[in-house]
């Protein structure tokens, strides 16, 4: 009999990190950390102007790099991140550096955007969409560098399941199919047969309740939403545990399964080419980035220090890193499993 637990997770391929700059010892932040490359990513290298979150890539027609993200004022403390403006980054180097463009739409509500994520849409147009802050809010551009236009908000279709519709942690997709779909905080899958503001057909209840071994985990957050290899993948967060788990399904609406662990801060998963390890303490805001059809990067906003613990002017932030993944193994691996993985629950 095959065995239900697949020997390898999605934390298992993450790719060593190139080094871009050299391993610094006197970056910002917790010693805990380590000595790191600042110029993996997006970051404020002097930790005295900003703090990035997000993080959504998408290659443009110039072959460059542009990173959707949210930054606020770090003198203000980690927990002004309601002051979020959406920003826009670019690089001619996947893993970076990235260079802050400055605001998506700063004559919109003063740039005014938190939990930005981006994606291409059907017609070639561009569109970033907003959760906190201004939620479900969707703008859209026919060029990465902008202008970015207010397209409207998302609207979800009255029905037995509407309850579950908030827009807290928005992530949609382009199915294969041309239709939309969007996973949310609640967990419940939502689908658009036009456009990407709906309205949306929110298909069931919650899919978190139905895995068994998410039972227990009431704290799942940020759930980025893809297909690659088949199948219709998600990674949650726990915030409480600080732990990612995968899941998977056939079609994206159903049948999802948990795969197994995808992120951990206290594992020797960040690592350089040189054998270097890096911890942080939360690693949250999870994206990916595709290149013939796998994940080839994988992005997390992260933190030196408890996030929830961060004055400002204290040495400590976020960054955005962008970290490379083997998705062409993942998902020939996960084609050959098909039954659950197993985790304890919290």
């Amino acid at each position: 009999a095959q065995d239900a637990t697949p020997s390898k997770t999605f934390i298992d391929y993450f790719l060593p990190m190139p080094v871009n700059g050299g391993l610094s010892k006197d970056a910002w932040g917790s010693s805990l950390t380590g000595p790191r490359d600042q110029r993996n990513g997006l970051e404020d290298s002097t930790m005295k102007k900003w703090n990035y979150w997000d993080g959504g890539i998408i290659k443009g027609p110039d072959g460059k790099y542009h990173l959707f993200a949210s930054r606020w004022e770090q003198g203000a403390g980690f927990g002004a991140w309601s002051g979020s403006r959406a920003v826009h980054a670019v690089s001619g180097n996947l893993f970076g550096p990235y260079v802050d463009k400055g605001m998506c739409w700063p004559d919109n509500e003063g740039g005014r955007g938190h939990n930005v994520s981006s994606l291409v849409l059907p017609d070639g147009r561009y569109a970033i969409v907003v959760s906190e802050t201004r939620p479900g809010d969707v703008f859209v551009a026919t060029s990465l560098d902008g202008p970015w236009t207010h397209l409207g908000k998302i609207q979800v279709a009255d029905g037995p399941h509407k309850n579950l519709g908030a827009m807290s942690n928005v992530r949609p997709m382009v199915r294969p199919d041309g239709k939309f779909e969007i996973i949310a905080r609640s967990g419940a899958i939502w689908i658009s047969n036009g456009s990407i503001l709906g309205p949306y057909v929110i298909q069931d209840t919650s899919i978190y309740p139905k895995i068994p071994t998410l039972k227990g985990y009431h704290d799942l957050e940020d759930p980025m939403l893809w297909h690659s290899g088949g199948l219709y993948h998600i990674i949650v967060n726990s915030w409480g545990s600080r732990k990612t788990f995968h899941l998977t399904s056939p079609d994206g609406i159903s049948g999802w399964q948990d795969r197994g662990l995808a992120i951990d801060p206290t594992a020797n998963f960040i690592r350089y080419t040189d054998g270097t390890v890096n911890h942080w303490a939360n690693l949250e805001r999870a994206s990916v980035y595709l290149e013939n059809g796998h994940v080839v990067a994988v992005t997390l906003a992260a933190t030196d220090y408890s996030k929830n613990e961060i004055p400002g002017n204290s040495g400590h932030g976020s960054k955005i890193l962008v970290l490379p993944f083997n998705g062409a193994a993942l998902d020939k691996d996960e084609a050959a499993i098909p039954s659950p993985a197993t985790h304890s629950s919290p």
